[in-house]
């Protein structure tokens, strides 16, 4: 050996032993990671809800559980697995010791949250609403659970303080009330239907029955249909129940607050919730009661698939958890109303004396609008007397100016010279103008007749709050509206103008009330217009003060004012629901819709298996797509949604054109 060679041998074994240092790191390591990927010792099958919305692959699907993952894999917990050839976000919905798959299965890629956002009766009631609406649980499941935010995930959840306070007695004068309550304190589980009073508390009533539900060791859930309704019932609860026993569920607050509030009543640390439609999957530990006020908001009704209502979303959680319900509001749904004739409910209302006492109606017709003025005698006087000695309130359907004109001479509506669109005037000072294309008629002449003169039909807040102040010189006259819409009011004499919606709460309540142009929320072209007039003349003459004055501007004869005049929501909705009843309509019939493509449909007719006494009206153009129209009786409601679901798996299944499928529809 030369004397170069020597260096380099005595390099020789150190190389080997680094070498197999690090061989022996590597097979360390790799050992490390097959144990860490071997099945769990314990319940080592994930069965995994993947958020596919296909319908031929709607069910939980089995994954090995590695034994890295066996104390964060919970049921409810957030995973990702593989799913044809992709990550894809799921739910464990349950673990178990074997599996009916033949093959190897998949383990599970990893735990996104160890947090079990998902709990046992949401997913059993995504299940079940996916059968009635014919939809997808993952679709369900995007409405149940809001989206995750790992930083608030990591807060802790403080527990609620000690409550032994006592329910205010609110419920004294309704009929049955103190026995619905009595119910509620022993840990049963009634059901009512409640028709609320004008000039009710409504938020603290439904505060005391939460309080007495809460007091008996068990949670309330409240779902309200908008953010204002949300806030009052937030601050009765609040006097009620202290601070730090409820939360509120709604998406104004953003998502990391929206989340923070989910996490402490899925985790246990609040058992009271008030929120608006979401709320109503909320994973409320120990429920024992759930209330939906004003059920007949189309708010209510969620615009996504699969289009779950608020009501039907309670009332299956009813069913399967067996809680208390509660369902009120100044109107009455037909729904409602056939949960009583059922004996599903029972009602809870306020008695004929007390109704005469708190509030008197009057309809008084319109006076001739050729004369220019929507304020009859009546109503005139009713704001005067009001003014004397508080708020008026006047609620008007249309928003805006005058969102349309006519020729003031024979009555034509005014159409613009380029595109035939409707005329329009934002303001007082500004020129007629094009709703359509936006273009200004400086010099408008009616085709017709040669008429230069324009005249408004209807007219919206803006124009009607002009009116009157000109009529009562020197009072303030306020609006809300749109994004304009007034919180409260004090108790100054001060006119408020409000759209349907966006009428303020009064401190003391509304001296008087006046309802304007009811014509026109009784024009719309619907199945619930009536229904929906009658909703929205209720819960504005609700806000008038005991012993105050209502005024309806309209045709007395019609069904709906008239039961306005008696204060009769019960009366009317039994009234629609042996008219719907004879004409085959809900609620004594199920529908469901069916729109897409003619081709689409015709694959649809061909492959759809529809239960006996099913009718198929259609198909009709609905814009640029066509809708057919599925019907059967109530009692076949059931086997339609059935139907309709086998037929979405087929068409998942072999890909064929789109349908959007919709049932139990609100309007048609």
């Amino acid at each position: 050996m030369s004397e170069h060679e020597a260096p380099e041998a005595d390099m020789l074994p150190g190389l080997r032993a680094a070498v197999d240092d690090a061989r022996a790191k590597a097979a360390a390591t790799r050992r490390r990671k097959a144990a860490a990927w071997e099945p769990a010792a314990t319940d080592p099958v994930a069965r995994v809800l993947v958020d596919i919305a296909l319908a031929h692959l709607d069910r939980p699907f089995d994954y090995a559980v590695p034994t890295a993952m066996a104390d964060t894999a919970v049921p409810g917990a957030r995973v990702k697995v593989r799913f044809a050839g992709q990550d894809v976000d799921g739910f464990v919905v349950e673990r178990a010791t074997e599996t009916d798959h033949t093959g190897r299965l998949q383990p599970l890629r990893r735990v996104v949250s160890a947090e079990p956002v998902l709990a046992p009766e949401v997913a059993r009631l995504s299940e079940a609403l996916a059968t009635r609406y014919a939809g997808a649980r993952s679709d369900v499941l995007r409405l149940a659970v809001p989206p995750r935010h790992a930083a608030t995930e990591k807060q802790p959840s403080p527990a609620a303080p000690p409550w032994s306070g006592t329910p205010p007695p609110a419920w004294g004068h309704v009929a049955h009330g103190d026995a619905f309550l009595r119910r509620l304190r022993s840990g049963d589980s009634p059901r009512a239907v409640w028709s609320a009073a004008p000039a009710d508390d409504w938020p603290t009533m439904v505060a005391a029955a939460v309080a007495t539900t809460y007091a008996a060791g068990r949670g309330a859930l409240v779902c309200v249909p908008d953010r204002r309704d949300v806030t009052r019932v937030d601050a009765a609860l609040t006097a009620v129940l202290g601070e730090g026993h409820h939360v509120c569920l709604t998406a104004e607050g953003g998502p990391a607050r929206r989340y923070r509030d989910f996490l402490a009543v899925s985790r246990g640390a609040r058992r009271v919730l008030v929120g608006t439609r979401s709320a109503a999957f909320a994973p409320v530990h120990d429920l024992g009661l759930v209330v939906l006020w004003d059920d007949g908001d189309d708010l209510h009704a969620e615009p996504r698939a699969p289009y779950p209502h608020t009501r039907e979303v309670l009332l299956a959680r009813v069913a399967q958890q067996g809680t208390s319900a509660l369902l009120g509001g100044f109107a009455r749904t037909p729904e409602a109303q056939q949960l009583l004739a059922s004996g599903w409910a029972h009602e809870l209302a306020v008695p004929r004396e007390v109704l005469r006492r708190r509030v008197r109606v009057e309809a008084v017709p319109a006076e001739d609008r050729a004369v220019g003025t929507r304020v009859p005698r009546a109503a005139y006087d009713a704001i005067r007397r009001g003014l004397s000695s508080g708020p008026v309130l006047v609620q008007t359907p249309r928003a805006g100016y005058a969102a349309s004109l006519a020729c003031d001479t024979c009555r034509s509506p005014a159409r613009c010279t380029v595109c035939t669109g409707p005329l329009a005037v934002g303001g007082p000072t500004e020129p007629p103008h094009c709703r359509w294309c936006g273009h200004v008629e400086g010099s408008w002449a009616c085709p017709t007749c040669g008429g230069r003169g324009l005249r408004a039909p209807v007219r919206g807040e803006a124009r009607t709050a002009e009116e009157l102040g000109r009529m009562f010189v020197g009072t303030t006259v306020r609006s809300s509206s749109g994004e304009r819409v007034l919180e409260h009011v004090t108790d100054r004499p001060d006119i408020v103008v409000a759209t349907v919606g966006a009428e303020p709460v009064a401190e003391a309540g509304y001296a008087a009330v006046v309802l304007l142009d009811a014509w026109l929320s009784l024009a719309r072209d619907d199945l619930r217009a009536a229904e929906e007039a009658l909703r929205r003349w209720l819960n504005a003459a609700a806000l008038v003060r005991e012993g105050g004055h209502v005024v309806a501007v309209g045709d007395p004869a019609h069904p709906a004012l008239q039961a306005l005049v008696r204060w009769d929501p019960a009366g009317f909705a039994q009234r629609e629901s042996d008219e719907r009843a004879q004409a085959h309509l809900p609620p004594a019939a199920r529908l469901a819709t069916v729109t897409g493509d003619l081709g689409a449909l015709d694959d649809v007719l061909h492959l759809l298996d529809l239960p006996e006494g099913a009718e198929v009206l259609g198909p009709v153009p609905v814009g640029d797509e066509h809708r057919v129209l599925l019907r059967v009786p109530w009692s076949r409601g059931a086997a339609l949604s059935e139907a309709l679901g086998d037929l979405q798996r087929v068409r998942s299944a072999r890909k064929l054109d789109p349908v959007r499928i919709h049932v139990d529809p609100l309007s048609v």
